[in-house]
């Protein structure tokens, strides 16, 4: 039972404020040594050496860049404004123009924090303006700033696809169909909320003055770039030109090239976007060594066989384990981060979803669409805290809160038919 307490004072660590990577580690040397000693500890430099020179997890810093790039060359301003007038003049196009930025700020930058900043000091004020209902107008941005999460290239996706040894082109390739279903789900709920009530949004008058081709004109103009740089690095990876980390090396430079053409490019906003890159990245690989600290603890104090003998007694079986699997993860998700998510109770599972012949890219697609989730759910839902950060004063938590709730709904619906007939996404 010592891994099972281990895994709990755990979370109740990180539930305190602990940082992450300091919380597994400190954690796993500590229960590690009491129950087999420092001996326990002795592969560990060469488990730290596999990580360092595991190539699919570059693809992780240079997508990281990428978006950074990307988001520091007015990319999303220049989409939401183009975009708002295109869509300005339909019941709720406002919040529908959000959905489709945000869906190709994912595809581009998948950046979560940078796309709810971005459409939160943008989008809302224009939103609130034209008296839309708050709810809606703070469930839309930050809804579709966590897209980012489940279109490709999505980080949570690469991680995934390390942990539990699926090809990451593979995973982006299965991705896909779910994000637009998603994106789709948002979008059809917008226009029934518009329909029902009409006074919550309400339509742009269009300026007479710029004609419609001229307004789809601006509209491509802006969307074109980004689109061919997705194009371009997904593209390269599902022809199989190139693997996640080359294509992820060229969507950087496509970054750079497209920051010249947006006349955004300066060296001093490289050095910037380079630094918060360096930042990001020792945040996710500290967590990670500190996550193989603890899962190295708690395989060898014999919490794994327990919680695979847990989980082959559950009822149904398969239908049983990733029912208990969606559910547990959905709960964690609500205060704990993607990433410890990924790297300590991932592990944990894969290899029961292995032993019953669970396709392992489904597995991964579920878990993905249910981490992001996590980006939304109170109390500690980041898109909230990003969103509340920027919005007016006018704009109460409150507001936010009930703003998600049908959108975490939705993810939920979509969760479910993925789980239900995942021959329609293509993984049956």
């Amino acid at each position: 039972m010592i891994g099972i307490v281990m895994f709990f004072v755990a979370l109740f660590a990180l539930l305190l404020g602990f940082p992450v990577a300091f919380t597994f580690g400190g954690i796993a040397l500590i229960f590690g040594v009491w129950a087999e000693g420092f001996d326990m500890f002795a592969f560990m430099p060469y488990r730290i050496q596999s990580i360092m020179e595991n190539t699919v997890l570059m693809a992780v810093p240079l997508f990281v860049f990428m978006g950074l790039v990307l988001q520091k060359t007015r990319l999303a301003e220049q989409l939401l404004e183009s975009m708002g007038r295109l869509f300005g003049g339909v019941r709720g196009g406002i919040a529908i123009s959000t959905v489709l930025v945000g869906a190709l700020l994912a595809a581009s930058t998948g950046v979560v924090g940078a796309s709810v900043v971005a459409m939160g000091l943008i989008s809302l004020p224009v939103m609130l303006k034209y008296n839309y209902d708050k709810g809606l107008a703070c469930g839309t941005i930050c809804a579709s700033g966590t897209l980012g999460q489940i279109i490709p290239p999505s980080i949570v996706l690469i991680l995934l696809g390390d942990v539990l040894g699926v090809p990451v082109g593979d995973l982006f390739q299965a991705a896909l169909w779910p994000g637009f279903v998603l994106v789709g789900a948002y979008i059809l709920y917008i226009l029934i909320y518009a329909k029902l009530n009409p006074e919550a949004a309400q339509p742009i008058e269009r300026d007479a003055s710029v004609s419609r081709s001229k307004e789809v004109f601006d509209a491509l103009k802006a969307v074109v770039p980004p689109l061919a740089l997705i194009v371009v690095v997904l593209g390269s990876i599902f022809a199989g030109i190139a693997t996640p980390t080359e294509s992820a090396a060229l969507g950087g430079f496509g970054a750079i090239v497209l920051a010249v053409m947006y006349r955004a490019f300066s060296w001093n906003m490289i050095y910037q976007a380079a630094k918060e890159t360096v930042k990001v990245t020792a945040m996710v690989f500290a967590i990670l060594l500190g996550a193989t600290a603890f899962s190295m603890a708690f395989t060898y104090t014999g919490g794994d066989y327990l919680v695979e003998e847990w989980m082959m007694a559950l009822p149904g079986e398969k239908w049983g384990f990733l029912i208990i699997t969606m559910l547990v993860i959905l709960i964690l998700g609500f205060f704990i981060d993607f990433v410890e998510i990924c790297f300590i109770i991932v592990p944990i599972l894969a290899p029961v979803a292995e032993m019953m012949g669970i396709n392992m890219t489904w597995f991964a697609i579920l878990i993905a669409m249910n981490l992001q989730t996590s980006f939304l759910t109170p109390p500690f839902g980041f898109s909230l805290f990003y969103l509340k950060g920027v919005a007016p004063a006018g704009v109460t938590t409150r507001d936010i809160y009930r703003g998600v709730m049908p959108f975490i709904a939705i993810q939920i619906a979509v969760l479910a038919s993925i789980l239900v007939f995942p021959g329609f996404y293509g993984m049956g």
